[in-house]
């Protein structure tokens, strides 16, 4: 069994599509930007909101334009990051049975940190012993520093940890950090996709975690 379990946020184990779908159309209306779909922002999503905002803009905006939405989208999010988001079935009663059989847990996101930390507190208090998001200064995943920090701060060594994610994005980002890697099929890339982008291993219900 693993001792450590570093689950991504957003697809893994809770559902933000809809509210990162709002906010996104928020912040194009401000600026009389066409809105874009759930589909589209489900494709958008993983390299964090800066990319997912100059993928929602107009081809060929002006950069200082498109910081503007994305301080938009910020200001939007930070009050409705919680109206529709959830966490996917089975989820809770995966992560405590891990936490009663005396595992430890974290999230590392590529979402912004504010976020991260408000909605794990909000949907998972006093679950997870490390929650880390994108801040300044440090790369985002796929680099492997947040899980590097994350490893150094519970003090795990990378062989005895599990890295879980939805995207191509986790599946590099475990790959850069040298650990194992479980994909979940329930997120925001399909089965499909994730072959494709060298998954090693699928699951499709929080519980067959548990058996690993």
């Amino acid at each position: 069994m693993y001792q450590l379990y570093i689950f991504d946020l957003d697809g893994t184990i809770l559902n933000t599509l809809d509210d990162l779908a709002a906010s996104t159309n928020a912040a194009l209306a401000m600026h009389h930007f066409p809105e874009i779909t759930v589909d589209e922002v489900r494709r958008f999503v993983g390299n964090g909101i800066g990319l997912l905002i100059e993928r929602a803009v107009p081809q060929g905006t002006d950069a200082k334009v498109t910081a503007s939405v994305l301080e938009d989208f910020k200001k939007h999010y930070k009050i409705h990051c919680a109206d529709r988001t959830k966490p996917y079935d089975g989820i809770m009663d995966m992560l405590m049975t891990l936490k009663q059989r005396g595992c430890k847990l974290a999230v590392v996101s590529n979402k912004a940190d504010f976020a991260v930390q408000e909605l794990c507190r909000d949907y998972f208090p006093n679950v997870f012993d490390f929650v880390v998001g994108e801040r300044e200064g440090i790369r985002q995943k796929p680099c492997p520093d947040s899980v590097n920090e994350v490893l150094r701060c519970l003090n795990t060594d990378r062989k005895d940890a599990l890295y879980i994610g939805d995207s191509d994005v986790d599946i590099e980002t475990a790959n850069n950090a040298q650990m194992d890697i479980l994909s979940v099929s329930w997120g925001f890339r399909d089965v499909a996709f994730l072959n494709a982008h060298g998954a090693k291993r699928i699951i499709d219900r929080p519980e067959v975690l548990l058996d690993i």
